[in-house]
């Protein structure tokens, strides 16, 4: 504080200085010729003081010396007129002295008031200088304040990178016992499975017991027919398999005797129990263990063909979902309950079970269109994101709103479950993606894709690869456990949609340029290419899906047809009812029904003939 104060002291000793130079200097040199000049004619003064009195004594000397000689009367003359000269030449320099004084006089007064102007100048920037001067302790003060805060926000930040290390340690070891009980679950849903085959194998055994015991005759006849066919193929593996499988594809229509009141019952009979196709499609029974030959390759032809479905051909219902467009479906996993999502800002839960609509719920909250719904593997809880940049979550019990999650700076297009029901995926046009802890509501990790996201899905239950479908034409992976992404697939047009075959092995890829790419997840690439010459995808989040059982593929078009390929690459059907472009469909994991929503208001649902 002292040496600031020493500081402005020297500073005004120096303006002071500066101000002697510019104001003094120059006039210094006027200031001491008029000193002279006043030196002058006060010299001047005495001197034509002197040469007047001597004047005057001449002339008195002159006036009572006339009487004298006149050689010294003519030399006083002479004196006298030259003394008089000299005293007008005095007078003169008098005047021209009074003159200059005159001038120098008004000089200085000029300078006078010039010097007055600038102390007045001098006083304004005296007050400014203090205001200045207060201010600056103003923001001294201030400085002296933030200083303070500031070393409080350091000490409250070590405070918090204290805890959040610890937190960090107790969310290790939160892991290590989350990855111990994943591992304990893995291992009893390998034991619910194994032990899920023995009853399945059981119920075969008994299934073809009771055949046995009902119709003997007709099933050792087709039995002897089996044995026969399978013996011809062995033998002749090129020629008998196209055979045989016309022989098992004409089974699975007409039953498996040769008579027709066998077909009946046998009809009835596998609508109640499964029947012999349920054991062939099983490989139970003494007469069926050669499937377990070097030719079980026949077996898989076999039952392919025998447990194929039809497709979905007619329309089981359809009903007004939305006040306008509507953008999203899904089924539910475990009851015949089907959700939509629409521009009217709401996600809409529907009843479908029975012989006709009946809404369930209306899930509310969004300030902004739907653009994608979902549940979680156990069908409680349902996300849908929106245009409003957030996603939300509801419980399906109650139709509650349980968590609203935002951060996103652009419309979110897709979210899945990574880690049910625990955490979140959601893709967004700002580029990200984001995984989001639903217990704390809160984003705990950021993906940085570089485009905008259109749709994503994940491998498995826990999550643990993210796939995502980008603008940029790419398809990423995302390995959250190890916080690495792995090798880009490049496509040929920007990703509309994507959808993964349930054992996690296949995936398809909706592109712009109307094309439908099939994915070989274990070779990480295509190995199928689908498309038609009508077929337009309506728009960037069109929505195309898997059948539940990976054999079929289903995309709407802006023509509001609805078309079904095989998975060699043709179209087996296309789907009409729809009167304006088709955005996404959605097969149902528990019957091959196939719900679809578009541009008009309208959801219309197609099943078996």
């Amino acid at each position: 504080m002292a040496s600031d104060e020493q500081e402005w002291r020297l500073s005004l000793m120096r303006r002071l200085a500066e101000r002697d130079r510019r104001e003094v200097t120059p006039f210094k040199e006027i200031i001491l010729q008029n000193n002279r000049l006043l030196d002058n004619v006060a010299q001047l003064k005495a001197d034509n003081l002197k040469i007047s009195v001597e004047n005057e004594q001449l002339r008195v000397a002159f006036a009572t010396g006339g009487k004298g000689n006149g050689k010294d009367s003519n030399a006083a003359q002479i004196a006298i007129t030259a003394l008089e000269k000299k005293l007008l030449a005095q007078q003169e320099e008098l005047t021209d002295l009074h003159k200059r004084k005159g001038e120098n006089s008004q000089m200085i007064v000029d300078l006078n008031l010039k010097v007055e102007k600038q102390q007045l100048i001098v006083k304004e920037k005296e007050s400014c200088l203090a205001e200045q001067k207060t201010a600056n302790n103003i923001l001294k003060a201030e400085v002296q304040m933030l200083k303070s805060s500031l070393e409080e926000l350091k000490k409250l930040n070590n405070t918090l990178l204290d805890e959040h290390t610890a937190l960090q340690l107790a969310f290790s070891a939160l892991e290590d016992k989350l990855r111990g009980v994943q591992e304990e679950n893995r291992c009893l849903l390998e034991r619910l499975m194994r032990y899920k085959s023995k009853d399945a194998d059981k119920l075969n055994e008994e299934n073809e017991s009771f055949l046995r015991k009902r119709l003997p005759s007709i099933f050792r006849k087709r039995s002897d027919k089996l044995k026969r066919d399978l013996e011809d193929a062995v033998r002749e593996p090129n020629s008998t398999l196209p055979r045989l499988t016309r022989n098992s594809s004409s089974h699975s229509q007409h039953g498996l005797g040769d008579s027709d009141s066998y077909d009946n019952d046998n009809d009835r009979y596998s609508s109640d129990t499964g029947g012999v196709d349920h054991c062939i499609e099983a490989g139970c029974g003494p007469e069926l263990d050669m499937f377990s030959s070097p030719n079980s390759r026949l077996r898989d032809v076999l039952c392919h063909s025998t447990t194929k479905p039809d497709n979905p051909s007619t329309i089981f219902m359809k009903f007004d979902a939305h006040e306008n467009e509507s953008h999203a479906v899904r089924w539910s996993p475990i009851e015949r309950v089907l959700a939509t999502g629409g521009a009217d800002r709401k996600v809409k839960l529907w009843d479908v079970g029975k012989a006709s609509p009946e809404p369930r719920a209306v899930l509310s909250g969004s300030s902004a269109g739907i653009n994608s719904v979902d549940f979680d593997s156990t069908g409680s809880y349902i996300i849908g994101t929106s245009n409003d940049y957030g996603a939300r979550v509801w419980t399906v019990g109650d139709n509650r709103l349980r968590h609203t999650l935002t951060g996103h700076s652009g419309k979110v297009m897709a979210a899945k479950y990574v880690q049910e029901p625990v955490k979140v995926v959601t893709g967004s046009y700002d580029r990200t993606l984001k995984i989001w802890d639903l217990h704390n509501v809160a984003c705990i990790e950021t993906k940085f894709a570089g485009s905008s996201c259109n749709d994503l899905v994940t491998t498995d239950s826990l999550g643990s690869t993210i796939i995502s479908g980008h603008y940029d034409k790419k398809i990423r992976f995302w390995d959250i456990r190890t916080e690495k992404q792995a090798d880009d697939l490049l496509m040929n047009a920007k990703i509309t949609s994507l959808d993964l075959s349930k054992d996690g092995k296949l995936l398809i890829a909706s592109l712009r340029d109307d094309t439908i790419q099939l994915i070989d997840l274990r070779k990480n690439s295509i190995i199928s290419t689908f498309s038609d010459e009508h077929f337009k995808l309506s728009c960037d989040w069109a929505r195309a899906s898997f059948s539940a059982n990976a054999q079929k593929i289903a995309c709407g078009s802006t023509d509001g047809l609805i078309y079904l390929w095989n998975l060699d690459g043709y179209v087996e059907a296309t789907l009409k009812g729809h009167s304006a472009a088709v955005h996404a469909v959605s097969w149902s994991p528990t019957c091959n029904g196939l719900a679809s929503v578009g541009k008009s208001k309208r959801c219309i649902i197609f099943s078996e003939a």
